[in-house]
């Protein structure tokens, strides 16, 4: 099963609040978040790189993987997925991105299953999780 989230390393707020909520979830799961990826996918692709990327996913939990690439590569993946990023804010520290933050929940049959809007706990997530690890490989209870 795969949680998916897109955000960037330079997010002042909902991306590390975000990564702190699925660190705590892959803690309550225990041995069951061996099931669970979380990938991470930039939409900052000019400043993240696969290094800084890793270093900073790593500070969360060392589980987490990290996704960057060139803009053209990215770009059908936002469109798929239907992410919004609009720069809002450049000052001398760099620029700030609004996107939206919902975290996709892809089954073990590659079907998207459900979305976690910002702010969802990390008890509500891991309860749904184990729902769905719960059921068979195809993704669906008979």
């Amino acid at each position: 099963m795969v949680l998916l989230f897109f955000g960037y390393t330079y997010c002042p707020d909902v991306c590390p609040a975000t990564l702190g909520e699925i660190r705590e979830v892959f803690q309550s799961l225990g041995g069951r978040a061996v099931d669970v990826d979380f990938v991470f996918i930039t939409i900052d692709p000019q400043r993240d790189t696969a290094e800084s990327l890793g270093r900073h996913l790593a500070a969360f939990d060392e589980r987490f993987i990290g996704l960057s690439g060139s803009e053209q590569a990215l770009a059908q993946i936002y469109l798929d997925y239907g992410v919004y990023i609009s720069r809002s804010s450049e000052s001398e520290a760099g620029y700030l991105l609004e996107h939206n933050s919902q975290i996709f929940v892809i089954d073990r049959a590659g079907n998207l299953r459900e979305t976690f809007p910002f702010g969802v706990s990390a008890a509500t997530i891991q309860r749904d999780l184990e729902v769905l690890l719960a059921e068979p490989a195809d993704g669906f209870s008979q």
